[in-house]
């Protein structure tokens, strides 16, 4: 039975052990969702946790938040606890809060102490703009020059960047490291054991975005001595649109004072003595800063039992066959079509591909139309993500046939080669 077959997708299928976990989740009608790097789909469990939030406001208004099933109060907290494994961190190392931009301001606030010649912030020139925006935000409310003072690490090829060159510049004026784990165009994933030895070797912070990995691959956050890191919960998590982001903080940090303050870090037990000297949590609730969005933790926490049933080694197992798959159909069947695969084909891969083409604007739409949902990356980058809990492999031989045939009829022809509004 040949690779390319309709037949080899579905064996494939039926020796998939995650097989069933599909139906947990709301697919598109008449769509293959390959977008799952950018929002998760809806899963029976979010919906009914998110329903059992709302009732709970309604039965029980304002005693909701230390009342029925899951309190208010402490949500942050639970769901940090049931995201822990997926970092590698302890229970009282992870909170649920904010989003990934506000967390690393908070982190970045926290951990950035610039002094003497020591005040240059490490980051790339392939990270998500916005975590660049933030650093050097942080930089102007420190009376510092980005452009003096923010070190972007060059990639090599505009897709990857090389571990040693990141070691490199770990200079001694460097006081503060901000990387991502994995590239959120190429899915490369950076050696944070390797980056993070290197970092404590020369005594400074380090701390990653999560955004692009977690919930797709292992991590060993604690183990490695990683100072800190933060995330979304809404893709590969599949918490819901502007679901609560999380941090991570190591336990050697538990204790400094958080360089942000809000009333929702305080000690809990202490909280609503109302004293204008805050007593901070002893642990990564401490950098809480505002009341938890319980309506947008809601979903998280019925998208996290799913993990807590499975186990990440699993999801990871199942992607890697996924992304392998998809990667030798696009050899076997797109060699003709001026593609460039642009993430690696080794295990250094996240969970998504992608693919490099002059006219990617425009085959977006073309898929789009076509019952494909595809996800573009400027200049030229096509990425797709088939998701181990809600993807199939024949949803991959399928991606890759309607592929093969916008190209071939060139019906991607009529729309304009650029993006739209949203991309």
């Amino acid at each position: 039975m040949g690779k390319t077959t309709l037949d080899y997708a579905k064996q494939l299928d039926e020796n998939d052990e995650l097989a069933n976990y599909r139906k947990e989740f709301y697919l598109l009608e008449n769509v293959i969702y390959m977008d799952g790097n950018s929002l998760g789909l809806l899963s029976r469990k979010a919906e009914q946790t998110l329903q059992d939030l709302l009732n709970a406001w309604k039965k029980l208004g304002i005693d909701g938040w230390t009342e029925g099933d899951n309190p208010w109060f402490y949500l942050s907290e639970k769901v940090g606890h049931m995201m822990a494994p997926l970092v590698g961190g302890l229970s009282e190392e992870v909170i649920a809060t904010g989003s990934t931009t506000t967390n690393l301001h908070q982190l970045v606030a926290t951990f950035y102490q610039p002094s003497g010649t020591k005040t240059k912030i490490l980051a790339d020139e392939l990270n998500f703009p916005s975590d660049i925006y933030a650093l050097k935000s942080q930089l102007v409310t420190k009376g510092l020059n980005p452009r003096e003072h923010l070190i972007q690490v060059t990639s090599r090829d505009g897709r990857y960047l090389d571990e040693e060159d990141i070691i490199a510049a770990m200079t001694d004026d460097v006081a503060l490291i901000v990387l991502p784990a994995v590239l959120y165009r190429s899915g490369q994933i950076l050696n944070m054991k390797k980056l993070t030895a290197a970092a404590n070797e020369r005594g400074i912070p380090i701390g990653f975005d999560l955004c692009h990995s977690i919930g797709a691959i292992e991590h060993h956050l604690h183990d490695w001595g990683v100072d800190f890191a933060f995330w979304c919960t809404y893709k590969h998590l599949n918490g819901g649109p502007g679901a609560v982001g999380g941090l991570f903080i190591h336990k050697k940090h538990f204790g400094i004072a958080p360089g942000l303050a809000g009333w929702f870090g305080s000690n809990k037990q202490s909280q609503f003595d109302m004293d204008h000297t805050m007593e901070p949590a002893t642990h990564a609730g401490a950098y809480q800063i505002g009341t938890p969005h319980v309506l947008s933790l809601a979903p998280v926490i019925g998208s996290l039992a799913y993990f807590q049933e499975i186990g990440i080694a699993k999801i990871r197992q199942k992607s890697l066959q996924l992304t392998a798959y998809f990667l030798e159909l696009v050899k076997r069947e797109l060699a003709d079509y001026q593609f460039t695969i642009g993430n690696p084909v080794d295990d250094t891969r996240g969970a998504h591909i992608l693919l490099e083409h002059e006219e990617a604007a425009r085959i977006c739409k073309a898929l789009k139309v076509a019952g494909v949902i595809p996800d573009f990356r400027t200049p030229n980058g096509i990425r797709l993500a088939p998701v181990a809990l809600y993807n199939s492999f024949e949803d991959v031989w399928q991606t890759v046939q309607i592929l093969k045939t916008i190209m071939d009829e060139k019906s991607y022809e009529q729309f304009e080669n650029k993006r739209g509004v949203v991309a």
